[in-house]
C-alpha cells in the first residue's frame, strides 16, 4: 500500500477492495505504516478503492477510535454511498472524490493566465486550471459567477468540479453557444453586428453597481503592478505613474477584467459571459487596459502574440478594437476615443511590462519596447480618468 508523509500528514492509498479476505491484512499494513510515522494526521485516500465490505468498515471504525485526527478523501460515489448508508459519514470526516475527465482532442476556445477553456461537446465547456491546487480558485470563481448572475449579468455557472489528469476543472453548460470570435470568423459579413453585441454587454457590465466588499478592487491590483516596477523604471516616471493610478477614484461598478471575444458567447439571441475569475470593481479604464492588450498590445512586436491569444487574425482584432470604441463611446469624437485608448495603454503597458519581467526576463526586446512605450506615455498624460 503506497503512502506519503508531508507537512505532518500521513496519507495512505488503499487499492482494489477491502473485504473479508484482506481486511485484517489491510488493518495490519496501516498499523505498520503508522508506526513509521507515529505523529500527525492520518488520511485514507480512496481514489483507487473499488469496493469495501462490512469487514473493511470494521477496520475503518478501529482506525477512527485510535486516531485523534483522521479523515477519508476521494471516495467514489459508490464507496461514499456505502459510508452514507452505514452512518460513517456522520461519524467522521469523509469527502467524495472528483469525476475524472479527459480533454484530449477537445477544441480550445480560450486561454488566460489561470486556465484553458475547452469545448467538451456542443452543450458543455470545461475550464482546466493551470494551478494543480486550484480548488480555492474554483470556489472563488463559482462565487463570483453567482454574484454576477444575481446582479443581472448573463453568465454560465459551473455545475461540476472534475479532475483532468493532475489538475482540476470546472464544467459549465453552454447550450449550443459559440464564442463571438468563432461567429466573427464564420460570418465576416456580419462582424460589426457581433462587435455591437460585444460592446452592449460591456456597457451592461460597467453599469452594474456592486455592494461594497463583494468584489476585489481593480485599482488595488493595478497599484500592486505599479509598485512592483519601482526598481525597473526611472524615478521620475515611477513617481508620476504612481500618482496617476493612485488618483483614479475607487468605484463600485463592475468590470470583468479579462474581456475579449473568446469570453463572450452567443446563443438564442443572448450574450453569455464566461471566465469570471478576474471579476472586480473599478473605473472602466482598467477594463480598457486589458482589452487593449488582448486586441493589440500583445501583438505589437509580433502579430502572432494577439493571434495566438485570441485565435483571431490581426486585421479582425484591430477591427473589433476600433468598432468597440465606436459603439461604447457613441457620440464622442475621435479625439476623445484616442485619449481614452492612450490612457488605457498606460495601465496596459504597466501590467505587461511587470508580467514580462517576472515570467520571461530573457525577452529583452519585449521588455525594452514595453518600457519605452510606458515611459513615453507617462510623460504625455496628466490624468487617467475617463
Amino acid at each position: 500500500m503506497n503512502n506519503t508523509f508531508e507537512n505532518g500528514i500521513l496519507t495512505i492509498f488503499p487499492e482494489g477492495s477491502i473485504d473479508t479476505n484482506n481486511a485484517e491484512q489491510f488493518g495490519a499494513e496501516v498499523a505498520k505504516i503508522r508506526t513509521e510515522h507515529p505523529d500527525g494526521k492520518l488520511v485514507l485516500d480512496l481514489d483507487e478503492l473499488k469496493y469495501i465490505s462490512s469487514a473493511g468498515l470494521r477496520q475503518i471504525l478501529k482506525l477512527k477510535k485510535k486516531e485523534a485526527d483522521f479523515s477519508i478523501i476521494n471516495c467514489s460515489s459508490e464507496i461514499y454511498e456505502i459510508f452514507e448508508m452505514t452512518g460513517f459519514s456522520e461519524m467522521m470526516d469523509i469527502s467524495k472524490g472528483f469525476r475524472k475527465m479527459s480533454v484530449e482532442g477537445c477544441e480550445v476556445i480560450g486561454e488566460g493566465s489561470n486556465g484553458i477553456v475547452y469545448r467538451l461537446n456542443p452543450d458543455t465547456i470545461i475550464k482546466v486550471y493551470k494551478n494543480s491546487d486550484a480548488l480555492d480558485d474554483i470556489k472563488r470563481e463559482r462565487e463570483l459567477a453567482k454574484t454576477a448572475l444575481v446582479m443581472g449579468i448573463n453568465t454560465a455557472i459551473p455545475f461540476d468540479v472534475v479532475k483532468v489528469g493532475d489538475k482540476y476543472g470546472s464544467v459549465f453548460e453552454l447550450l449550443s453557444a459559440k464564442s463571438l470570435t468563432k461567429l466573427i470568423i464564420a460570418d465576416p459579413e456580419n462582424r460589426e453586428k457581433y462587435v455591437k453585441i460585444f460592446a452592449d454587454m460591456l456597457k451592461e457590465i460597467h453599469e452594474t453597481p456592486v455592494k461594497e466588499g463583494l468584489l476585489p478592487s481593480a485599482k488595488a491590483t493595478a497599484m500592486r503592478w505599479v509598485t512592483w516596477l519601482k526598481d525597473h523604471l526611472p524615478q521620475a516616471t515611477y513617481d508620476k505613474l504612481y500618482k496617476l493610478v493612485d488618483a483614479i477614484p475607487e468605484s463600485n461598478m463592475m468590470i470583468h477584467g479579462d474581456y475579449h471575444t473568446n469570453n463572450v458567447h452567443y446563443a438564442n439571441n443572448e450574450a453569455i459571459l464566461i471566465d469570471m475569475d478576474t471579476l472586480s470593481v473599478g473605473n472602466p479604464i482598467f477594463e480598457f487596459a486589458s482589452i487593449y492588450l488582448a486586441f493589440r498590445g500583445f501583438g505589437e512586436l509580433d502579430h502572432k502574440g494577439v493571434e495566438d491569444f485570441l485565435k483571431l487574425d490581426w486585421d479582425n482584432a484591430q477591427f473589433i478594437l476600433e468598432k468597440l470604441f465606436d459603439f461604447y463611446f457613441e457620440g464622442k469624437d475621435e479625439a476623445y476615443k484616442k485619449e481614452v485608448l492612450r490612457k488605457a495603454m498606460v495601465i496596459g503597458y504597466t501590467r505587461v511590462l511587470r508580467r514580462t519581467i517576472k515570467r520571461t526576463p530573457e525577452e529583452k526586446e519585449k521588455i525594452d519596447y514595453y518600457k519605452k512605450q510606458l515611459i513615453d506615455l507617462v510623460d504625455q498624460v496628466d490624468s487617467l480618468l475617463i
